[in-house]
């Protein structure tokens, strides 16, 4: 996928463990406290070339490693990073960004303006998961070494959104990437390096004395994978580790007035969703579709799997959201449901529902699903592999229907454009509708809000109709960390940032 999509991480195979020392509670960097940080996420990374990645669990590490040109702060606006300053011509048709003088690679290679140049183009020509949000770029050059203009073909109000929304879009070093390092071995601009990657295991960061932010005030980051939300909590109070988002939904409200963690639960930009496969019959039926939204409780999707902390919601865009437009054809109606079914001709189906292990929740929904839609005559059998599996079966069209979600968007175009457009890059669903293709492109040009608003909720309801997605929720981010962990802040885009953090004691 990618998009923007950062799925559960793919299980790496085959990969030996990078040779270097361990950080160490012990290192004494200037500038740092000399603890290590101990993160607990949820999954391994597949890899991690920030260019190829879709997996969330690969960006929760590559968000520590690489810069952006410009990146989001706690109000989702784009704010100086690898670029100090930018300009738009009055045409709207070239950005000009000054960037940062005296930024250097881990390996302390000079960071310049071809840096910028090739990540970029390494993207587009290489047709990489993320090409869609630079389809508006005809020409990127380097005028000097600390000068990137890049030109567009038209209008293109998202491009900040699109270059900083998140590390997909990271500032590669040409040797690593064409090394066949980049997998493995990352090197980017950011606040921590790699030091250690145990496959199976854990990944740790070492603090980067020479970051251009200044250094962090810790000695290091380690990522462990701890797939079992109870394993990870417990090891949370027990001081084992120092943070994680591995977190049971039907803990959180127990764990509210436990002084021994802090619990962050904030509004997200997330979004879980069904999809069918549109290349198969009779799942190519827009009735048939709209059966199966009509048929499922979303409520009770919602509540088995994040327990009261998600928002029930038709479409994609949350309503924390400025975005957010209000859309509530599908009720639950079980007699609406049967008779689409009959208008269609297909009383009675067998469907393979595929989530994955590396989903708890996905798990955790089908059965709900399948219940649902053994009212209106479709038999489930529910398929659950692990993620890289899962991904597989996705991408060769192997599936009925399928549940998963997508994470940390920010401009409406990174909701709709890349899975819902005809030529989207994750439109593993093979839907086409020409009127939605036409006003995607048209908001993609628009520079006044709210006509832009106005045509992504035209879309967007387009898109709800065809039943393209069926969308279910909004889930909250939740996360916990140690007491003594300060200036961390549990973001609507789930971006896991630890250069600024430090600890108390």
């Amino acid at each position: 996928m990618k998009s923007r999509m950062l799925l559960a991480g793919i299980a790496m195979t085959g990969v030996a463990a990078l040779a270097a020392c361990s950080t160490g509670e012990g290192v004494d960097l200037d500038g740092a406290d000399g603890r290590v940080l101990t993160a607990a996420i949820a999954g391994e990374p597949d890899q991690l070339d920030p260019h190829k990645t879709t997996s969330y669990f690969s960006f929760q590490v590559l968000e520590n490693i690489y810069d952006t040109l410009v990146e989001p702060d706690e109000n989702l606006e784009m704010q100086p990073a690898l670029a100090e300053d930018w300009e738009l011509s009055d045409d709207q048709l070239t950005w000009t960004f000054e960037l940062r003088e005296g930024v250097t690679f881990h390996d302390g290679s000079e960071f310049t303006a071809d840096d910028v140049v090739y990540s970029y183009n390494r993207i587009i020509d290489e047709e990489l998961s993320n090409a869609w949000r630079l389809s508006a770029i005809t020409d990127i050059t380097a005028t000097d070494d600390t000068t990137v203009e890049i030109t567009v073909a038209q209008p293109t109000p998202n491009l900040l959104s699109s270059l900083g929304g998140f590390k997909g879009l990271a500032i590669v070093s040409e040797e690593n990437a064409t090394s066949g390092d980049i997998s493995t071995a990352p090197i980017g601009t950011g606040a921590f390096s790699l030091e250690n990657y145990t496959s199976g295991d854990s990944i740790e960061l070492v603090a980067n004395e020479d970051y251009w932010g200044g250094a962090p005030e810790i000695a290091g980051v380690t990522f462990r994978f701890i797939s079992e939300g109870s394993t990870a909590l417990a090891a949370l109070k027990s001081g084992d580790v120092d943070w994680t988002d591995s977190i049971p939904a039907q803990q959180v409200q127990g764990l509210e007035g436990d002084d021994t963690i802090v619990l962050g639960q904030n509004p997200s930009n997330d979004y879980w969703y069904l999809a069918m496969n549109q290349a198969k019959e009779p799942w190519n039926d827009v009735r048939v579709r709209q059966a199966v939204a009509y048929a499922i409780d979303r409520d009770a999707i919602a509540q088995v799997t994040s327990y009261g902390t998600a928002e029930v919601n038709q479409l994609a865009i949350p309503k924390a959201s400025s975005w957010y437009s209000e859309y509530d054809t599908y009720s639950t109606d079980v007699d609406q449901a049967k008779s689409l079914m009959a208008d269609a001709g297909v009383p009675s189906a067998e469907m393979e529902l595929l989530v994955s292990s590396d989903y708890p929740e996905s798990v955790a929904a089908a059965q709900v699903i399948a219940d649902n839609l053994a009212e209106i005559g479709i038999t489930v059998s529910i398929s659950s592999p692990d993620f890289a599996s899962w991904l597989d079966a996705q991408n060769a069209g192997r599936f009925d229907m399928l549940m998963m979600s997508w994470l940390g968007n920010i401009d409406p175009d990174d909701f709709y454009y890349a899975q819902h457009h005809s030529a989207g890059g994750s439109n593993a669903q093979g839907y086409a509708n020409p009127e939605v293709d036409a006003l995607l492109d048209e908001a993609r040009t628009e520079t006044d809000t709210d006509a832009r608003k106005a045509l992504y909720d035209e879309a967007a309801a387009l898109i709800a109709d065809d039943a393209s997605y069926i969308y279910l929720y909004n889930p909250s981010v939740i996360q916990a960390w140690s007491p003594d962990l300060e200036d961390y802040e549990a973001r609507g885009d789930r971006a896991i940032r630890f250069k600024s953090v430090s600890f108390s004691d």
